[in-house]
């Protein structure tokens, strides 16, 4: 069946992966909305205006980069579990899964400014999870600081996010002063080399400032969502509800690191869900972030879940939906 096929690890799944993501992402080269104008307001962040220096939005470029990026994030996510190895078995899905959840909203899928943020988060989480019974100092906190604080520089919101980095310290570590201060170094590294290049460049400090604000304070423009994205949305919250039951069920039958590591993916979970509802310049762009852990989970859940033919049912049901969404978004105007 559909879902057996795609927990496999032949070259035939990754060519099937391949196809089914391009079905999916079909948006990003016949449709070309400039999805950045409804993520920030005003200026851009100043590492996302460079992009617009030399990219036009919906230009061929920027759709290349935008599947290069995408492509990138795919890689990373299976290397992430090879490496740490918290799901037990070596399997294509949190690929997949991760293009299906961002395929929910197609205009999202061209290149804008979370797309670039959500690919220094993932390396970010890599680092988190290097300081688990790293001897001596940890300063793999420090190069997370960074990575988030530089990936908000395309994506503002990300900077939220920097509080990720203090659970992994809590939940992986016994907590250290020097470990907090030399992340919270990382985060304003970024920040104090980007405020040096303005000054240099002789531009007003206080410019700067203002995009920084107007980016993380200015209400994100409202989100239509139509019926069949509400039906497809409702049905992935039950699912991913059901998902986390199932994990934190088994969690107590895990290894400490993989137990650790789930940990941290429902704090991004929770956190990215907290920003949707509670930070105003949040949008529905938010899912490139919420992707990542809950790739993960539903992965867990469909590979685990003794009663295959269910996890069938719930698995082809996704994949209906992004694909309905997806011929709407194509041909129904």
């Amino acid at each position: 069946m559909l879902l057996k096929f795609f927990k496999g690890t032949g070259p035939g799944v990754i060519f099937m992966i391949a196809v089914v993501s391009a079905l999916v992402m079909m948006s990003v080269f016949f449709k070309h909305p400039l999805a950045s104008e409804t993520i920030h307001s005003g200026s851009s962040m100043p590492l996302y205006k460079i992009i617009e220096a030399f990219i036009i939005p919906g230009s061929l470029p920027a759709m290349l980069l935008s599947l290069s990026i995408t492509f990138t994030m795919l890689f990373l996510l299976v290397n992430f579990n090879t490496t740490i190895f918290f799901i037990s078995e070596r399997t294509f899905l949190p690929a997949l899964l991760f293009v299906f959840l961002t395929a929910i909203f197609p205009e999202y899928q061209v290149l804008n400014p979370v797309i670039p943020a959500s690919l220094f988060f993932m390396i970010a989480l890599k680092r988190i999870m290097a300081g688990y019974h790293r001897q001596g100092f940890a300063y793999n906190f420090f190069d997370a600081g960074i990575l988030i604080s530089t990936g908000s520089l395309f994506y503002a919101n990300l900077i939220w996010f920097g509080l990720i980095i203090l659970i992994g310290i809590i939940l992986l570590r016994t907590v250290s002063i020097a470990e907090i201060a030399i992340m919270l170094l990382g985060i304003i590294t970024p920040y104090l080399i980007t405020f040096g290049i303005y000054y240099v460049l002789e531009y007003e400090p206080e410019a700067l400032l203002k995009i920084i604000s107007d980016n993380l304070f200015i209400p994100a423009e409202s989100y239509s969502f139509s019926r069949i994205k509400i039906v497809a949305l409702i049905y992935l919250a039950i699912l991913a509800i059901i998902s986390t039951g199932y994990l934190l069920m088994l969690q107590n039958s895990k290894k400490i690191r993989s137990r650790k590591t789930f940990s941290i993916l429902i704090w991004i979970f929770v956190f990215s869900l907290t920003a949707y509802f509670a930070v105003p310049s949040v949008s529905v762009e938010i899912m490139w972030i919420t992707a990542i852990p809950v790739s993960y989970i539903l992965t867990h859940y469909f590979i685990y879940y003794k009663k295959k033919i269910i996890s069938e049912i719930f698995f082809l049901l996704v994949l209906i939906l992004v694909l309905i969404i997806q011929g709407f978004y194509l041909y129904g105007g």
